[in-house]
């Protein structure tokens, strides 16, 4: 047995009906790689080969009776490989688009809580003889950092499918704990609150000292605080009806902005959303006086974590600055600004809130997440944040499934309770890969989204070649509408066969 930590847990505690904690990818696969062909049951048997290496994959949780404390891990005796991988088909054409469609109908379902946390959908029919897999899996055990570990675990360097030696000692299911013995279990964790309790509150006090004193400084301007965002189209009660959009964006090309101009390539990442949505709000005459909040999350990993499961996440509040037109003016203030965000989150640590949420009892938190879903109360009061866009690095050198490459890696961040819009990039190969997730409902239209992000990187690019040149980087006149099916156009291509982008 192995409790859950109280971040893991909230990941479940504070699920509902319609906000599902669980994060997915859509990968794409080309089979001509692979000896003898593609065939189904050829990859059921390597997933079922691979899972030495994928621990999480045969866990399942059991909540301690009353909800008092966090739930615990067990090997689950009713492990049922078959009910986690399924296979699937899309409609023709089998293109981007419809890929989309059939994620979103996946993520839009929660994961069954009294299974191990995860699904696998090999999907058959995309254009050009390509696959895909299309997995989700709760964020309770992985976070994007342990995710994209676990997935290069699964993956190989090249297309000779590399042999698993055995497990030793072989894996074996645990026995389920009668209720008497679970709840026995919490109640002696809970023994051991009262101490951590006066460490984490005594560590509280330092850090709000901390952050006061440095936001009294002459000349430091605070990031944005919880709740401080402006309202938005963006935000209000979620819905279980989700939207999936994607894109393609050229990592070389990111890099040219980021020289040019400064900052860091997140920073341009985050400046490229910020324009994408401002012009977005535009369209639908919704653009706020303020600027838009985005939640980045950031990787409190040690060095000694790496490889370790669970979350070991932050996060910070920055300003995506859309009051501002320019683009250029939007990045040197947006890296400013995220700059200090950062400075802010290391004032506070990174132990401060993951101690905190240890001590929030599981029932109290389920019963306070659907009571604001309940009563849809964000569609009342102001949102903690407008958006998520969360940013992980990504390998520069081919991957392999069964001896398939993949050409294209598409991940997918849950949106949550107030915000109806996730953005999550991976880099791979030279591209960045933008996975967009929304509440039908908030952001019906949110390839729209996916299509400025193209526009805005376009525009970025222009103008740092007008600075090679000897010339003014162009101030931006008028917002420009994208070319049309500009975020599917580069994804296409690995599904008609055409050339990669990462070689083009």
């Amino acid at each position: 047995m192995q409790r859950l930590s109280g971040l893991d847990a909230a990941f479940l505690s504070l699920e509902t009906n319609s906000m599902h904690n669980h994060v997915a990818g859509a990968f794409i696969f080309d089979p001509s790689t692979i000896q003898d062909g593609y065939s189904f049951e050829k990859f059921r048997s390597l997933i079922e080969a691979r899972l030495p290496l994928l621990p999480p994959y045969r866990r399942r949780v059991l909540p301690i009776p009353f909800g008092i404390h966090h739930p615990i891990w067990i090997e689950d005796p009713e492990f049922d490989l078959d009910y986690h991988v399924r296979r699937a088909s899309l409609p023709a054409p089998g293109g981007v688009k419809e890929l989309n469609e059939f994620a979103a109908e996946v993520i839009g379902r929660p994961l069954d809580l009294r299974r191990p946390l995860w699904e696998l959908y090999l999907v058959e029919g995309l254009e050009g003889g390509m696959f895909a897999m299309v997995i989700k899996t709760h964020h309770a055990a992985i976070d994007g950092v342990s995710g994209a570990e676990l997935m290069a675990s699964f993956l190989d360097l090249s297309p000779e499918v590399r042999e698993v030696p055995p497990e030793n000692p072989p894996w074996k299911a645990d026995r389920i704990p009668s209720d008497f013995e679970l709840f026995a279990y919490g109640l002696n964790s809970l023994a051991r609150h009262p101490k951590n309790l006066l460490m984490t509150a005594k560590q509280t006090i330092e850090a709000v000292l901390n952050i006061s004193e440095r936001n009294r400084m002459p000349g430091v301007k605070a990031p944005p605080a919880p709740f401080s965002a402006p309202r938005s189209i963006l935000n209000g009660a979620l819905t279980p009806h989700r939207k999936i959009a994607s894109a393609e964006l050229s990592l070389e090309d990111v890099k040219l902005v980021k020289n040019k101009f400064g900052g860091t390539v997140n920073d341009v990442v985050l400046t490229i959303c910020g324009s994408a949505l401002r012009d977005y709000l535009i369209d639908h005459k919704e653009l706020p006086e303020d600027p838009l909040v985005a939640m980045v999350p950031i990787s409190v990993r040690t060095e000694d974590q790496k490889g370790t499961l669970g979350n070991r996440v932050s996060m910070m509040l920055v300003s995506l600055e859309t009051h501002l037109r320019d683009p250029i003016e939007r990045l040197h203030a947006l890296s400013e600004g995220a700059q200090r965000a950062k400075e802010q989150e290391k004032a506070i640590g990174a132990d401060v809130l993951t101690n905190w949420v240890e001590f929030a009892a599981p029932a109290v938190a389920a019963r306070a997440a659907r009571l604001v879903s309940s009563f849809q109360l964000f569609d009342r009061l102001r949102p903690m944040f407008n958006v998520v866009i969360s940013n992980v690095p990504g390998p520069n050198f081919p991957l392999y499934a069964g001896g398939a490459r993949m050409v294209a890696m598409y991940p997918i961040g849950p949106v949550t309770e107030g915000v109806g819009l996730n953005i999550t990039v991976m880099s791979y190969m030279g591209s960045m890969y933008f996975g967009l997730q929304s509440c039908r409902e908030l952001v019906p239209d949110v390839d729209k989204v996916a299509d400025y992000l193209v526009e805005s990187l376009a525009e970025l690019v222009k103008a740092a070649r007008r600075v090679d040149e000897g010339k003014p980087p162009a101030a931006r006149a008028n917002k420009r509408p994208p070319r049309p099916g500009a975020s599917s156009a580069r994804a296409a291509k690995h599904l008609s066969g055409g050339e990669e982008s990462s070689e083009s």
